[in-house]
């Protein structure tokens, strides 16, 4: 495989790639296989690629290994390692070399059917660019360019004839940018018939806003305020294949179905805060789908002011679906029937958003106009009242306000109801107590006698009937709290 002491090239084989064909039939597997006889490709010799390669294990099982390849002399000579690449140096892992194989293997990621060599899934880990330092019997050194692989590595020879691969230094990988904040829509109604067919549709769906930005495999989930969550949702890191070896960013939301297929926020809340040991039984018991509604970023390329439609466009054109991500249906026109669809199916309801609109970072744009089947609100929680019978010991009603245009927060009413016992030791846990009012302006009486204050620093959510002539929340009930909207965020809706 490597060059003779002195680093001069052996003379390549006839056919280098004569065991790799052996081993596959093109008619049986998705795998590149390239006919014999015909000249190999002439390359740079500085790609490598690392793929994860998950086979069946009896009935329940998987095995998963790595294969690291580099590009040399037209081919890309192999190493299978079963723990993966080093990241710390001074690490060695195994590194058994297996056969020659094709440089468009490089890009291959997909099913090995059943029965076939290799059988399984196949994606790819990490890929780059490469140098090379050293390259004979006994040693190759090279420096890694890609996302995981980053800085100099050497690939040596043990006495059984297994390898080892080993990290030279500590050259740390680039820091990624930071993923974009999501742009936002105002609540409002829906276009008028005469504007309809310049804006498009989607349907509202009720979870938690999450930008995930794909790079080398590996998916990093950003919720509305920029912060990582992707620890909570580890049924997401499984990518569709259409986004093997791709590098993008896309904008969509967490959600949870229930036995109907409809989003169930409530039960989402269970998932939204945890961050331990038991997140991996938790997403086994019921995972959560990540539904994907818009293209922000492909292969380096910032999408952001393209329109609208374009963007959707090229979005249906990825398909990233599969495992627990799905591609969100949109529509051109015919608001008022995807409306109609959106309360027969009980769903939150549509957001309509102009054909011709740009993405804009965190910014809550008319350009997109959310249309809601029933009222909810964000709210700040700025107190409590002791609850009775049951409830008493802990928390009665929650109280709750809105800031207003100058960013005073108004007391808008109490909330009592929709709590489960988890929630209630939740807000317990969660509140910081203070020795004054944070509302702005006078309070009922009712409400002052036996009031609880807590810093303005917890958002939740609630459904209501309507906004009083009082500026009240009529017969609201808690959904749940809100940790990805920061408080100065929270706007009342119309």
């Amino acid at each position: 495989m490597p060059a003779r002491p002195g680093g001069r090239r052996p003379d390549p084989p006839a056919d280098p790639l004569a065991d790799y064909r052996a081993k596959r039939d093109p008619a049986r597997t998705a795998e590149p296989v390239p006919p014999a006889g015909q000249p190999l490709p002439a390359g740079q010799d500085d790609t490598f690629v690392v793929q994860e390669h998950h086979t069946p294990r009896g009935r329940t099982g998987e095995r998963v290994h790595w294969d690291l390849r580099l590009e040399r002399d037209g081919v890309l000579k192999s190493w299978a390692v079963p723990k993966g690449p080093p990241l710390e140096p001074g690490t060695n892992r195994l590194a058994v070399p297996t056969e020659d194989h094709p440089l468009e293997y490089a890009s291959f990621s997909g099913t090995i059917s059943a029965g076939e060599y290799g059988g399984g899934e196949v994606t790819i880990w990490d890929a780059g660019r490469y140098a090379t330092e050293k390259w004979d019997d006994r040693h190759v050194i090279v420096t890694f360019d890609g996302d995981r692989l980053t800085g100099r590595y050497a690939l040596f020879p043990l006495a059984d004839g297994t390898w080892n691969v080993r990290k030279l230094d500590s050259t740390p990988p680039p820091e990624p940018p930071p993923a974009p904040l999501p742009m936002l829509a105002t609540a409002g109604q829906l276009p008028a018939a005469a504007e309809d067919a310049a804006w498009g549709y989607e349907f509202k769906w009720d979870g938690v806003r999450a930008v995930a930005t794909v790079r080398a495999g590996r998916p990093t989930l950003s919720s509305r305020k920029g912060t990582d969550i992707t620890v909570r949702y580890p049924e997401v890191a499984r990518l569709p294949g259409a986004l093997a070896g791709r590098d993008v960013v896309v904008d969509g939301e967490i959600v949870l179905m229930d036995a109907a297929g409809r989003p169930d926020f409530g039960a989402l809340q269970n998932r939204m805060h945890r961050t331990g040991p038991e997140v991996p039984r938790m997403a086994a018991a019921a995972p959560v789908s990540y539904l994907v509604f818009d293209l922000l970023g492909l292969e380096g390329e910032d999408l952001r002011a393209r329109p609208y439609a374009e963007r959707r466009e090229l979005l249906d054109e990825l398909a990233p679906a599969g495992h627990r991500w799905v591609l969100t249906p949109w529509f051109r026109g015919g608001g008022a029937g995807v409306q109609a669809a959106s309360e027969e199916n009980g769903l939150e309801g549509v957001v309509a958003k102009r054909l011709d609109s740009p993405y804009r970072e965190g910014v809550r744009s008319p350009d997109w106009r959310k249309v809601k089947n029933f009222f909810t609100q964000a709210v700040v929680v700025g107190g409590w009242r002791p609850g009775q019978g049951r409830r008493s010991g802990t928390i009665g009603s929650l109280l709750v306000g809105v800031p207003d245009d100058e960013g005073r927060l108004v007391y808008v009413g109490h909330v009592g109801t929709g709590f489960t016992d988890a929630d209630l030791r939740h807000l317990q846990r969660t509140m910081t107590p203070r020795r004054t009012a944070p509302f702005d302006g006078a309070l009922p009486r009712e409400v002052t006698r036996d009031a609880q204050w807590v810093e303005p620093d917890l958002v939740g959510e609630v459904a209501y009937a309507v906004w009083t002539a009082e500026g009240r929340l009529r017969h609201p009930s808690w959904r749940g709290v809100r940790d990805d909207v920061e408080p100065d965020d929270v706007v009342r809706e119309p």
